[in-house]
């Protein structure tokens, strides 16, 4: 069981915020000019929720936050390695950035996430990017104050990786995104091992926070003004079993909606071999969990399936999806699918799209397989060709295209409650989404913010609608 962080070590951390900021406020009188700090953050939810934690610890250490990394005193990239691609964008990046620190000597880059657990990844860096001062992995994001103020005090580089958590990050001090909806996380790392998947090696073995601990979390969040929470976990849906007193995410779901002030209960991600018939009446009865649930397939073949070691096929998939709109008609599903997994026959990919057409989601995030060193998939021998990969991928994108703008079509002229989020680019108009995750755009002004209001849904734009509150 990981702890929270004991009085000592939480008193330790926040010790070090402060020695940081006098260090920090020192080099900023000798600059005449605030410093500045820039995170960017690769890959899922959880990095995002662990990068306002990254934020808030900044902001405390005296940095303020710029979008423009160029200009920065400070620059963390939190990267992800769930595919290549997510790699070789964060390598490009820092060979932009060492341009950017020949002429700002004094400029820290930091690395932290999970490409940092992966021991070639972080070798790499240290021989051909000598210019990065910070590396931390996925296990002591709680460390990270303690980190910052040894960059900061000994001006030399700071590699600190480490193969197990210790100690839950969760009373660090955070800067959300938006002040009125957060992630919460309930769980972390992953025991499932899908064989094309590196995030059991880099997140490590799953465990389960406390529900109590989840609960004053999410009340404290109420406090704060947030009507939204999202539950965050590899897979949500083994939440509590590695509790000393088991408890489902079912119930933990419910007890969250309950929080007072909290309006609105999202969770992702859920793995289809977990989701159980208490969840989804969970769902049914209680109108603040949103209809909405990603749900990854990965594929529509039951021989690519167990191949993966998904541990459920095709028709149990369909299963689920029949059970779910049994109880929640109205339930937007999305879903993540790869193509190009080493042995996909042409039947196989043809099992997809037609799982695809059949189910008919509200969107689909297609990847083409990513080959992750140390996974066992990297070592079968029948590796789809590129060319043939890319292939399928244009032809499945199509497939769900078409049907992801039939479903979504489904809402014209009806009443929804939207969230607002934001200020839309085009002057005039606000952006916010309903429960179903779909992005309204309708006209307003900043004072919407972070309130929700009925919105008459005019006109269907594909993924997204146009729309005007409701009585205008």
């Amino acid at each position: 069981m990981i702890e929270k962080q004991p009085e000592a070590e939480y008193e330790k951390q926040l010790a070090c915020i402060e020695e940081a900021r006098l260090l920090a406020e020192a080099e900023a009188r000798q600059k005449g000019r605030p410093l500045f700090a820039h995170i960017e953050t690769f890959g899922c939810q959880m990095n995002a929720r662990d990068s306002e934690k990254l934020r808030g610890i900044l902001a405390k250490a005296g940095y303020r936050d710029t979008e423009n990394e160029d200009e920065a005193d400070l620059v963390i990239y939190n990267t992800c390695t769930v595919r290549d691609n997510a790699n070789q964008h964060v390598f490009g990046r820092l060979g932009h950035l060492n341009g950017v620190k020949r002429k700002n000597k004094d400029m820290l880059i930091g690395l932290c996430g999970c490409m940092m657990q992966e021991a070639h990844i972080v070798e790499k860096i240290k021989k051909s990017y000598p210019f990065v001062d910070l590396i931390f992995g996925t296990h002591n994001l709680y460390a990270f104050p303690e980190l910052l103020l040894r960059a900061l005090r000994e001006r030399k580089k700071v590699i600190d990786v480490r193969d197990r958590m210790e100690y839950e990050p969760e009373h660090l001090p955070v800067v959300r995104k938006y002040p009125f909806k957060s992630g919460v996380n309930i769980m972390y790392g992953c025991n499932n091992f899908c064989t094309y998947c590196i995030v059991p090696y880099v997140r490590g073995r799953e465990f389960s926070r406390k529900p109590e601990d989840i609960l004053d979390e999410v009340r404290r969040l109420a406090a704060d003004g947030v009507v939204e929470i999202m539950l965050l976990g590899q897979n949500v849906n083994s939440y509590g079993k590695t509790l000393d007193e088991p408890m489902s995410f079912a119930k933990l779901l419910l007890a969250a909606a309950e929080v007072p002030g909290i309006e609105r209960v999202r969770f992702m991600t859920s793995h289809p071999k977990d989701l159980s018939d208490e969840l989804i009446e969970a769902m049914a009865e209680n109108e603040k969990i949103c209809p909405h649930l990603h749900l990854p397939a990965q594929s529509g073949s039951s021989g690519l399936l167990k191949r993966m070691n998904r541990h459920y096929d095709r028709e149990r998939y369909l299963e689920l999806v029949r059970k779910l709109r049994a109880k929640i008609p109205d339930i937007s599903l999305t879903t993540d699918i790869i193509v190009g997994f080493p042995g996909e026959s042409e039947e196989d990919f043809k099992e997809t799209l037609s799982l695809v057409s059949e189910v008919g989601f509200d969107s689909a995030f297609t990847f083409i397989y990513s080959k992750r060193s140390g996974t066992p998939a990297a070592d079968y021998p029948d590796q789809v060709p590129d060319e043939v990969a890319h292939a399928r991928l244009s032809k499945l994108l199509e497939v769900v295209k078409k049907g992801a703008e039939e479903r979504c079509g489904r809402f014209t002229g009806r009443t929804e409650k939207v969230l607002v989020e934001e200020v839309n680019r085009e002057p005039g108009l606000v952006s916010g989404r309903t429960p179903h995750n779909i992005v309204v755009h309708l006209p307003g002004d900043a004072s919407m913010i972070g309130k929700i209001i009925p919105v008459k849904l005019s006109v269907c734009h594909g993924f997204y609608y146009s729309g005007e509150k409701d009585g205008e």
